[in-house]
């Protein structure tokens, strides 16, 4: 018996409680960085677990398992909810109002607990260190900054290699892996332009921002369409124009919100450059009083996952599940803040994307080519993955990952 096979063994009987434990953490969402319940739950079951637990960036949480030398794992879960108001119908749906686990850290959570309950213990199947890292804020890029500012590179054994990944509207049963750019780095961006206000029956003695504002709008989509290199990705959304309060006043001011979606550092930084080349020239054209003004938040980094590192994780979850369910994904153009932690602490990662569609259903819309109409993505108030097979999957995958790097075939092998 392989030590994969020996490690999952029980999963079955592990993934009754796992589910009852999905459900809770279901029903009882809490928003970022306001974890508390979710915490308390998951530092309570990996002290029953044998782990050495700490607190970090206030809701977070992290468990250490030493075994004897080897190499460092980490392993990662996000545990926050959206504010979203549920509307799957199921009987375990969220308990508070306008919150809900609409994009499967819940999922996230009860799994990596699995895989660190399972490895506890077969530790007679591996050697090294297993390092649980439950992360708060994912959804508003906090999270992992919290952490990291809170000593966690001081306050756990510096990893050889570190592991996430996120359920996605793909057929249950399915990983999806791939080498480098996996989610896009994200920015978003409030701008502020200034005008003069006037008398809605007086426009000459104003300098309109409205209007300035929708030049602006209208010159950035410029910036994609003829500034970025064919074949190259970038996204600027405007997803929001504030300004003014009555029909017939000219407002002093007005406010845009853009979001920036890229794969490649250098190509952020000029579309960055680009955005406020436009704004300083579109401000200068209609004669603005006053520079504007340019705030970036909720910036996500980029996730680019480490060849040698994937490749090995890859070969792992096909030897398990079978070529049929590992498949190259595509890069996503969502983010997310996961790698903030192993830059931070200096080590590779791979991160994977792991099915939570039925596959009847997922088979049925991709035969009818309605996928985009019929399947829930993440996010949504709909969003509902199936509980079997996507638990036992994900579960088996964080195992599967970690004996990569710490069965004992691996030991003598060097950590890229």
């Amino acid at each position: 018996m392989s030590n994969a096979s020996e490690v999952l063994a029980n999963l079955d009987s592990e993934l009754e409680w796992q589910r009852e434990l999905y459900k809770d953490l279901h029903q009882h969402p809490e928003l970022s960085m306001e974890e508390h319940r979710t915490a308390g739950i998951v530092e309570r079951r990996l002290t029953e677990f044998g782990y050495d637990v700490q607190r970090l960036g206030g809701t977070g949480v992290v468990g250490i398992l030493a075994n004897s030398a080897g190499s460092t794992v980490l392993a990662r879960a996000d545990i926050d909810a959206l504010p979203v108001t549920e509307a799957t119908g199921l009987d375990y749906a969220s308990s508070v109002d306008g919150v809900m686990h609409a994009c499967g850290h819940d999922m996230h959570a009860a799994a990596l607990l699995g895989a660190a309950k399972l490895l506890a213990d077969h530790r007679d199947a591996w050697s090294g260190t297993y390092v649980a890292v439950f992360q708060p804020g994912e959804e508003t890029a906090a999270g992992a900054r919290a952490m990291i500012a809170d000593g966690l590179a001081a306050k756990v054994p510096k990893p050889d290699v570190a592991f996430a990944q996120h359920v996605m509207p793909q057929e249950a049963g399915t990983i999806g892996t791939t080498p480098g750019p996996v989610l896009s780095a994200g920015d978003s961006l409030k701008i502020t332009v200034h005008g003069r206000g006037a008398h809605g029956s007086m426009p000459h003695l104003s300098i309109d921002p409205v209007v300035l504002a929708a030049s602006i709008v209208t010159r950035l989509q410029a910036i994609v369409s003829r500034e970025v290199q064919p074949g190259q990705f970038a996204v600027v959304t405007v997803g929001a124009i504030n300004a003014g309060t009555k029909s017939n006043i000219i407002p002093d001011s007005a406010e845009l919100l853009l979001n920036l979606r890229t794969y490649d550092p250098d190509l952020r930084k000029r579309v960055m450059a680009s955005i406020e080349r436009i704004v300083r020239g579109e401000c200068a054209a209609a004669g603005s009083p006053r520079d504007p003004q340019f705030d970036y938040y909720d910036q996500f980094p980029l996730t680019s996952n480490d060849p040698a590192v994937t490749e090995r994780v890859t070969a792992a979850f096909t030897g398990h599940f079978g070529e049929h369910a590992v498949f190259r994904v595509a890069p996503v153009t969502a983010s997310e803040d996961f790698s903030e932690l192993p830059d931070a602490l200096g080590c590779p990662y791979t991160y994977w994307t792991v099915g939570s569609v039925n596959p009847e259903r997922y088979r049925k819309a991709v035969a009818s080519g309605t996928v985009l109409q019929d399947i829930p993505a993440n996010h949504s108030p709909a969003f509902a993955p199936v509980i079997d097979p996507t638990l036992g999957i994900a579960t088996s995958a964080h195992v599967l990952a970690a004996l990569a790097y710490l069965s004992k075939q691996a030991t003598n092998e060097v950590a890229p």
